[in-house]
Parts: structure tokens; sequence; C-alpha cells
């Protein structure tokens, strides 16, 4: 995995923020997660139409989606003009099926993340992704979906 610069642009609060997501990254585990996530926190799959809704619902995203993706790697950031929506591109593998995605999130001004959207291509990956996913969480975060 390769460490990704903290962008110059991002608010403080989120510059830290970032930092913890970096370090749980690199060392595969995202015990701390909820350290940075807003209780509200909304997750917005790339397999799903409704987000799901709160911290526990990203969690339990995220903390099953770092063990289904193979040689994850973070290649560039993005950042608003106000510093709090940082726009992470990275590419995967799930079962033999190369991806790339971004990860869109969006922190408040204290550096918790309020909205985590996450995009994939080609639709071989996300398929793949969609899949394992399935099979890990397809019986528990349905519960957190959103009503909109």
């Amino acid at each position: 995995m390769t460490t990704l610069y903290i962008p110059e642009a991002a608010a403080p609060a989120v510059k830290a923020s970032l930092q913890l997501w970096h370090q749980m990254m690199e060392a595969h585990d995202l015990g701390r997660l909820r350290e940075i996530a807003h209780p509200e926190a909304v997750f917005r799959s790339p397999m799903a139409h409704n987000a799901y809704a709160s911290a526990e619902a990203l969690v339990l995203a995220l903390s099953n989606v770092i063990e289904v993706f193979e040689d994850f790697t973070y290649h560039r950031s993005f950042v608003s003009d106000d510093g709090l929506d940082v726009v992470l591109e990275f590419s995967a593998t799930v079962d033999g099926r190369s991806l790339k995605g971004i990860d869109m999130i969006r922190f408040d001004e204290d550096g918790l993340i309020r909205d985590f959207e996450v995009m994939v291509r080609p639709m071989s990956g996300l398929q793949a992704l969609g899949a394992r996913m399935a099979a890990r969480v397809g019986g528990s975060l349905p519960a957190f979906k959103a009503k909109t």
C-alpha cells in the first residue's frame, strides 16, 4: 500500500483524521475508525441505491471491505476549496478482478466523517466486490438502510 500525501488544502482537523485513516489502512486495521466517524455518518455503497445511516454502518462496511480488497493502493487525492471534502483514488483486486475507484469523503469542521461514498469501475470488478461483500455483510448491512 502506498501512503498517501495529506493534501495541504485540507482543513486542519481533516488532515488529522486523514493521517489516522492512512495509518489504519497501512496497518490493515480499522479498529479506530469510530474515532473519526460522526455518529450520524452516512455510507454510500457502489452496489446500493439508498445510503446506509450511522457510524455503525460505516464501520461495518469499511471493516469488511478492507478484508475483501487485495493489493489495495491509493494513488491520488483531491480536496475541495473549503478543505472539508476529500477524494481518494485507489486501485485493488477482488477475486482476480482488477478495479479502480474513489472514496469521496465529506468531513465536518471537527474532522469527523459525515458522508463516505465509494464509486468503483469496471463492472466486472464491482460485481466481484459486490458478491464478496454480500457474503460477508449481506445479512446485517441492510438494517442500516437510510429512508429516502
